[in-house]
């Protein structure tokens, strides 16, 4: 009974454990690297892992729905715009650049769909307040905003890691140009 008991304490351990390897792991090593690499840096098992976290798309779903949450939350401040929303995400997508060909790969993967809505009213209800403050034109729609954002984690992906923040200056400028009213 004591096994059990100090089991279920260390699962939600284990499992934070594991999210913070996973970032680190697939940042430094590419989302192929070997899951063992993960359990290893989170000091657990690999039976743990897949306890946790069946398959690589399992772990950056959660990884991802974490960064949604951030969001969100950012979101709800009053003073959000739309500019600091793209910051934060182009923050993200530099952190966790070898999630993001997973996602966008497999997004029809049941799994990723609620993550698509919930960036969808993310930038929506950013939209809507930047828009009605005059500094979003109105033709600009939240799949163009949603457009942009896979347009910059697709460059990104591609791009040398050194090159990343200059590159994603660059194409928040070429997009802040043509989402500003004229």
């Amino acid at each position: 009974m004591a096994i059990s008991s100090s089991s279920n304490r260390s699962g939600p351990e284990n499992r934070r454990a594991l999210l913070a390897a996973a970032r680190e792991v697939f940042t430094t090593e590419g989302f192929s690297a070997p899951l063992s690499a993960v359990a290893r840096r989170a000091g657990v098992g690999q039976g743990s892992l897949y306890r946790h976290f069946p398959d690589r798309t399992a772990l950056a779903i959660e990884i991802f729905d974490e960064n949604i949450t951030v969001l969100e939350v950012f979101v709800a401040l009053p003073g959000s715009t739309l500019d600091d929303l793209l910051d934060r995400v182009i923050e993200q997508a530099l952190a966790s650049i070898a999630l993001i060909d997973l996602v966008t790969a497999d997004r029809h993967d049941p799994r990723a769909v609620h993550l698509a809505e919930r960036l969808d009213g993310i930038v929506a209800r950013l939209l809507t307040r930047e828009q009605a403050a005059g500094r979003i034109a109105e033709h600009v729609s939240t799949a163009d905003v949603i457009l942009a954002v896979s347009m910059l984690a697709g460059i990104l992906a591609r791009s040398d890691a050194p090159d990343r923040p200059d590159v994603a200056r660059r194409a928040w400028r070429l997009f802040h140009a043509a989402f500003t009213p004229r």
